[in-house]
C-alpha cells in the first residue's frame, strides 16, 4: 500500500484517485491483477517493441517481465486491471499476435519490485535450435480432459518444470525428470527414453510454453503420441473443481505469491532470498534458516563470504522497509 501512495504523489490529484480505486478493493486491501502470458510467433525485430512495451508499462504502473526474442513473447506482470488491460491490447497489435491467450490472477501484495521487457535469444531456453512451435506441436488436451486421459495405463505423464517447482506439487503419479533448467530436459530424455517405448506421452508445466517446446522436441525424436495439458496448471487449477482434481500439493509461480492452489488461491510458501527455493512456514523454524541468508536446503550450498554478503543485502531491505520502501531485491 505504501507504493500506491509513493506512486500517487507523482501524479496530479485526479490521477491519485484513480491510482488508489485500482488498486484497493471493498475490503480496503491492495489488490493486484496478475497477468501471465506467452505466444511464439515470428517477430522480425523484437529488439524494436521492446522500449514502446516498457514504456506503456511504466506508464501503467505495471511491474513484472516479459521476454521478447526472435521466436515470441513470454512472462508474468501485474498492477491495475486497466493497465493490464491495455499492456494486453498492445500485445495483440503486434505482429501474429492477435490471438495470444493469457490467465488472469490476484495477488494481495506487490509480486514485482519493478518492470523489465528483456531481449532473449529464446523466450523459454530449451537450447534446441531446430525446435519450432509454430510449426507443429502434440495434441491440446483441455483441463476437463486430462485426469482421463493420464489415469489411462499406456499414458505416462511428465512433469517438465525445474525439480525445486515439482517440490511443492504435481499430478499424482507423474514422474520428475529432476532437472535443474529446462536446458537439461533433452539430455535426460535421450537418457531415459527407453522407460517409454510404446507409451504415449502427456506433459505439462506452470502455464504452457514449455510444453509447446518440449512436445515439438518430442515429435522431431520420433514420438508419435504426444499430448499437453491446454494452459497449463494454472488453468487447471483454475477450472477442475477441488473434489474432482488429482493434483497433489501446490503450484510453484515466479512472482511473490510463490506457490497457489485451487482456484488460484495464494499458497503457503515463502521464497528463500538466498536460493530462491519456495519454503513452508514451518521451515523458517528449521535451524538453518537465517532470513535473506540461507534455509536448510541452501545452508551448505555459499560460503561464509557469501553469507555476509546476504547479510548486507538483507539489512539493507529492513532499512528499506523502515523507511517505507521498497528494495529492489525480491522476485523478477
Amino acid at each position: 500500500m505504501l507504493w500506491v501512495g509513493t506512486a500517487a504523489r507523482r501524479v496530479n490529484g485526479a490521477h491519485r484517485q484513480v491510482l488508489i480505486r485500482d488498486y484497493f478493493g471493498r475490503n480496503g486491501h491492495a489488490m493486484y491483477t496478475v497477468c501471465a502470458l506467452y505466444h511464439f510467433t515470428s517477430f522480425e525485430n523484437h529488439e524494436a517493441l521492446r522500449a514502446p512495451l516498457l514504456e506503456l508499462c511504466e506508464k501503467e504502473n505495471i511491474t513484472g517481465t516479459l521476454l521478447l526474442a526472435h521466436e515470441g513473447i513470454n512472462g508474468t506482470i501485474a498492477g491495475p486491471r486497466k493497465g493490464i488491460d491495455a499492456v494486453i491490447a498492445h500485445i495483440q497489435s503486434l505482429p501474429g499476435c492477435a490471438n495470444f491467450e493469457w490467465k488472469l490472477s490476484t495477488a494481495a501484495e506487490k509480486p514485482f519490485p519493478r518492470m523489465k521487457v528483456k531481449l532473449k535469444k529464446e523466450i523459454v531456453t530449451l537450447g534446441q535450435p531446430n525446435v519450432d512451435p509454430t510449426a507443429h506441436v502434440g495434441n491440446y488436451v483441455n483441463p476437463e480432459d486430462w485426469n482421463e486421459l493420464i489415469k489411462s495405463p499406456d499414458v505416462v505423464t511428465i512433469d517438465t518444470r525445474n525439480d525445486y517447482e515439482v517440490a511443492i506439487g504435481t499430478f499424482e503419479g507423474a514422474v520428475d525428470p529432476e532437472t535443474a533448467s529446462f536446458r537439461d530436459f533433452p539430455k535426460w530424455w535421450e537418457e531415459n527414453k527407453d522407460r517409454f517405448h510404446n507409451k504415449r506421452v502427456a506433459m505439462f508445466c506452470t502455464g504452457g510454453i514449455r510444453c509447446e517446446k518440449s512436445t515439438n522436441y518430442l515429435m522431431s525424436q520420433g514420438v508419435e503420441d504426444v499430448y499437453h495439458l491446454k494452459g497449463g496448471i494454472l488453468k487447471y487449477l483454475e477450472e477442475v473443481p477441488q473434489e474432482d482434481s488429482t493434483w497433489e500439493g501446490e503450484c510453484f509461480v515466479f512472482d511473490g505469491r510463490v506457490s497457489v492452489g485451487h482456484g488460484l488461491k495464494e499458497g503457503p510458501h515463502v521464497l528463500c532470498h538466498a536460493c530462491r527455493r519456495p519454503l513452508l512456514p514451518t521451515d523458517l523454524k528449521r535451524p538453518e534458516y537465517e532470513a535473506g541468508v540461507s534455509c536448510h536446503l541452501c545452508v551448505d550450498e555459499y560460503s561464509e563470504k557469501d553469507k555476509e554478503r546476504f547479510r548486507e543485502r538483507q539489512k539493507q531491505m529492513e532499512l528499506a522497509r523502515q523507511r517505507g520502501e521498497q528494495h529492489i531485491i525480491g522476485v523478477d
